[in-house]
């Protein structure tokens, strides 16, 4: 399509708007890193927690779950949907901790709860290999989807949208960033956040009618199913069918032997951006930016209430009416033609605000990674390893720098990846197997530095191993769940074993970690038996009930609101009563157990 007047002048306002917010707030956040990563630690928690839903907001994932929902029906999402309990964890288990902790950034952990060279390694190699590595291939993987967005939308080709967001996109978001800090984006995620919410829902419900109206698609999808026979599962089940086996791969449900991966086994044992197990990364960036732990928890709590309950059902919805609209597609188009049903059935004086709400997408996540990445480069490598008494003026200009060289380097990643989805799945296997050593730091104090260096190490190289040395001849989400599942086996043995044959951590640093963050004394005993002056914290019980209700009621509000959605109002209502029964008895459980002594009043900067 090309471009109107109006279009162009909503594209304009919007990134004025953003570049005026990073300038706004250029003299409260180049004053230190403390202020450039952390916001001081003077966020309250629906600005960090917004911020967290924003980043998650990527402009991959309407294409992502379109491409799902057309090729695995509703039951594909369990991909994403599996990471709530892990998510809930973060919530109740873990937040406090990370904002007792005191740190700027997660990675700095390692020398907070390990000793010697091996503490230093660890940070070191996860400030390259989180910062660099991984963050430019979720970069990477991003910026290849919005290339197909812009490539629809302006009538392109794929190079030209990649050279857009590369040379204009990408560049304009480092601008705001590298003058905002963390203030910055914070802002402008609140503001991307809306838009792209309005967005969206606009897009449901122009491809919906256009579909005949919600009873008519229904009625399609099942005639649908009914010419495909037994090689086709049922698109808006929640469940995958199960009467087929373990290893069937159908069209329009997920194979169970994936799904029973993704309940069992993923949530806990993979780690990935945004529901790392135990907290990390951008999360717990946002964790240590707010005002004090009651804002801590609250801002985690309101993310996971944001990304799994009230986001998903209008992009399900646009693949469901992508399967009637447009038969046929491979999974590859499927995703790049979320761009082409709203294109083709929003009314035209709407388009300029949907490529404004996917560019708003694809800024709020580019401007939190560039911003998360150059803290780990610059915190945790370039002023651990390499200078560390400059003033800090000098770290907040090497992080502007720093800034520049994630935008090349994504460029770089971003046209070699053949699809979005490929870069989900890839991120997944080679982090499988290390989510339960990011749990059991924190509550078992025989955990050691070299526990979280054999299971990276290993989670990686097996990860390479099976996809250049393939031993399983499955395809698609079959060959995913048995290579995480073979990862998940393999690195689980490695690093136990890691563990129980080196030496734990020196008992002084052991000491120093249990005062200042207070975990659960049970998985602590040895250690609180030498801090008597520390009381000992008994919270895991409440801990754990919390995070029962929590995640009974995010997953009731998710399927209660896709019954309605659905046209299946009594089993709507009935979910949402079981939502409502879990929200009341958490609150109650918050205000005993949690909010009771915790100030509600703003925290000075540990």
């Amino acid at each position: 399509m090309s471009l109107s007047i109006l279009d162009g002048l909503v594209l304009i306002v919007y990134l004025v708007g953003m570049l005026w917010l990073g300038v706004w707030f250029r003299r409260r956040s180049t004053g230190s890193t403390q202020e450039y990563f952390a916001s001081g630690q003077r966020a309250a928690w629906w600005l960090a927690g917004t911020s967290m839903v924003a980043t998650t907001f990527a402009a991959d994932t309407p294409l992502w779950v379109n491409g799902t929902v057309y090729t695995q029906g509703i039951a594909g999402n369990w991909l994403w949907w599996s990471f709530l309990p892990s998510g809930m964890m973060t919530v109740f288990l873990f937040a406090r901790l990370w904002r007792r902790s005191g740190l700027l950034t997660d990675v700095a952990f390692a020398e907070l709860r390990y000793a010697g060279r091996p503490a230093a390694f660890l940070r070191g190699f996860r400030a390259l290999y989180l910062g660099l590595l991984m963050n430019c291939l979720i970069l990477g993987w991003v910026t290849k989807a919005m290339s197909g967005i812009l490539a629809v939308a302006l009538g392109v080709s794929q190079w030209q949208g990649l050279a857009i967001c590369i040379f204009f996109l990408i560049p304009f978001t480092g601008v705001y960033v590298s003058l905002g800090g963390l203030w910055g984006v914070l802002w402008t995620d609140l503001v991307q956040f809306v838009l792209m919410m309005v967005v969206i829902v606009a897009v449901a419900w122009a491809v919906v009618d256009a579909a005949g109206g919600m009873s008519a698609l229904l009625t399609q999808l099942q005639q649908m199913r009914a010419m495909q026979g037994d090689a086709a599962g049922d698109v808006v089940a929640f469940f995958p069918d199960f009467s087929h086996g373990l290893t069937v791969e159908m069209l329009w449900t997920l194979p169970a032997l994936t799904f029973l991966m993704h309940i069992a086994v993923q949530w806990w044992a993979a780690w990935y951006p945004g529901a790392e197990p135990g907290g990390g990364g951008y999360i717990a960036q946002r964790i240590f930016a707010t005002r004090n732990e009651r804002h801590g928890l609250l801002s985690v709590l309101w993310f996971n209430i944001a990304h799994y309950a009230l986001r998903p059902w209008p992009w399900i919805l646009t693949g469901l009416a992508t399967v009637v609209l447009y038969p046929g597609l491979t999974r590859t188009e499927a995703e790049v033609a979320y761009m082409r049903v709203a294109m083709d059935h929003l009314p035209a004086a709407a388009r300029g605000l949907l490529l404004a709400g996917f560019v708003a997408a694809f800024c709020s996540t580019v401007s939190t990674h560039l911003n998360w990445g150059s803290s780990y480069l610059v915190s945790d490598f370039y002023r651990r390893f390499l200078r560390r008494d400059a003033r800090e003026a000098h770290y907040v200009r090497v992080s502007q720098l720093v800034t520049v060289l994630l935008v090349l380097v994504t460029g770089v990643v971003a046209a070699q990846l053949a699809s979005v989805g490929a870069g989900w799945q890839f991120v997944l296997e080679i982090g499988a197997g290390t989510g339960a050593v990011y749990l059991l730091r924190w509550y078992w104090w025989r955990i050691n530095a070299w526990s979280e260096i054999v299971a990276m190490g290993t989670a990686l190289v097996v990860a390479l191993l099976l996809k250049f040395v393939p031993p399983f001849h499955d395809t698609g989400a079959l060959l995913f769940a048995k290579n995480v599942l073979a990862t998940v086996a393999v690195t689980t043995f490695a690093w136990l074993a890691a563990t129980l044959l080196t030496r734990p951590e020196p008992t002084q640093v052991l000491l120093r970690f249990y005062r200042r963050v207070r975990p659960d004394v049970r998985g602590w005993r040895p250690i609180a038996e030498l801090a008597g002056d520390v009381p000992p914290t008994r919270d895991l019980g409440d801990n754990l009930l919390a995070w029962l209700l929590g995640t009974g009621m995010v997953y009731a509000t998710l399927f209660g609101v896709g019954k309605f959605c659905l046209g299946q109002p009594t089993d709507g209502s009935l979910l949402l009563l079981s939502a409502a029964a879990c929200a009341a008895l958490l609150y109650r459980n918050l205000s005993i157990h949690f909010f009771r002594d915790m100030p509600p009043q703003d925290s000075s900067p540990a």
